[in-house]
């Protein structure tokens, strides 16, 4: 049994009965519900009708077990909710693994015990502060970076921005504070002509897989879990593209978890002449290698371009350690793998490229996300400057 009962201009009690406990009390739910629509307040049978749907919502919560009444709810008790129903439907797998490690080392064990309508502002602020002491770190050794201070802040954000979107507090204790000012971000790093030009030369003594690789990465600018994630099937050799879709973030429990691209498209690339011959070869050389397996593909639903023997495809991990052991073996600048997708923007960017097409290339919904790779080489400010070079001739 459900009913409700106004308490106020624009506030009700939703009560629903579930029965007597074992010593004859009554057992109850009760919320508080608040009409923040002026108009339904202005149309009473509009307004019986929506808090009707509104009652029976919570009703079958309730009955359901669902409901959890937000005064009494702790903080790691909605940490679960946030997980299930936010954290690991919605954000992607790499994401999933940070937010996860900043809420278990330092977010849960200072908020954990504290119930979600008693934490403040001042509470976050006093765990912001906490962030900055001299041996911060999980070590003990020294500061935080303030990369770190960010990603806790936005963990916190979107753990309470959810809590009210949810219902489960009124107030929202992240405002007030400011995101900490980000002061010691890596500088994103790329190949100029003259780097790009000694890797290709030390490829040339490379064996067909690191070349195809380092190649697939420079010219496409594709990320390491799409190249993980890319199957022969995906390649067209007479048309010369390829299809991003799906994509290998990482590997959980020995598996590889297979998911859409980063924007939830697939997507096509053109592919260079040189790409396309690589590609072939190692093609070829995987038809050679399956003729003298026993057993082939450990899956026959893939045939993944980079894998393992038996058709597993290799953790993307792996490919970060062949980069570096390719450019310390050459003595090429230290960068890192996705150094190249940069690299690749930023030579495309150099060869004027329209701004759109690079953005198609990459996998991004928009232009805007070329504001990143503003690395523009250094013969193209040379060039810039040698226009004014006949003002005074």
């Amino acid at each position: 049994m459900a009913s409700k009962r106004q308490r106020g201009e624009n506030s009700w009690l939703f009560v629903v009965e579930l029965g007597y406990d074992a010593k004859g009390k009554r057992i109850q739910k009760t919320k508080t519900y608040k009409v923040t629509d002026p108009s339904l307040l202005r149309a009473p049978k509009r307004l019986e009708d929506h808090l009707n749907t509104e009652l029976t919502k919570f009703k079958i919560k309730v009955e359901t077990g669902v409901y959890i009444a937000p005064g009494r709810m702790s903080f790691s008790n909605f940490i679960e909710e946030w997980k299930k129903n936010f954290v690991l439907i919605e954000l992607e797998e790499k994401t999933i693994d940070s937010y996860l490690f900043h809420l278990n080392a330092r977010i849960l064990p200072y908020f954990g015990h504290m119930q979600m309508d008693h934490i403040t502002t001042m509470h976050i602020l006093a765990f912001m502060d906490s962030l900055r002491g001299p041996n911060a770190r999980l070590d003990g050794k020294g500061p935080l970076g303030s990369a770190t201070l960010v990603y806790n802040y936005r963990v916190l954000k979107s753990i309470f921005d959810k809590a009210v979107e949810w219902k489960v507090i009124e107030e929202n204790p992240m405002e007030g504070v400011k995101k900490p000012k980000e002061d010691d971000v890596k500088k994103m790093e790329v190949y100029d002509e003259k780097e790009i030009k000694l890797l290709f030369d030390a490829l040339e003594f490379e064996p067909i897989q690191t070349r195809a690789l380092i190649i697939l990465a420079i010219t496409t600018g594709m990320r390491r879990g799409e190249i993980a994630g890319l199957e022969w099937s995906r390649i067209n050799f007479e048309a010369r593209y390829l299809e991003v879709s799906p994509t290998i973030p990482k590997f959980k429990d020995g598996a590889p978890i297979i998911k859409l691209p980063k924007n939830k498209k697939a997507r096509r690339i053109a592919l260079s002449e040189t790409l396309i011959s690589e590609l072939k070869l190692l093609h070829d050389n995987r038809m050679e290698e399956l003729k003298e397996l026993e057993e082939q593909w450990e899956d026959g639903r893939y045939s993944y371009v980079f894998c393992h023997p038996n058709g597993k495809p290799y953790e993307p991990g792996r490919f970060t350690k062949k980069w570096i052991e390719f450019y310390r073996r050459y003595n090429l600048k230290p960068i890192r793998l996705h150094d190249l997708r940069h690299t690749s923007a930023s030579w495309m960017i150099f060869k004027k490229v329209h701004s759109e097409a690079i953005a198609k290339r990459l996998g991004h919904s928009n232009i805007k996300m070329l504001e990143i790779y503003g690395h523009i080489f250094e013969s193209v400010d040379q060039a810039a400057a040698a226009v004014f070079d006949d003002i005074n001739q």
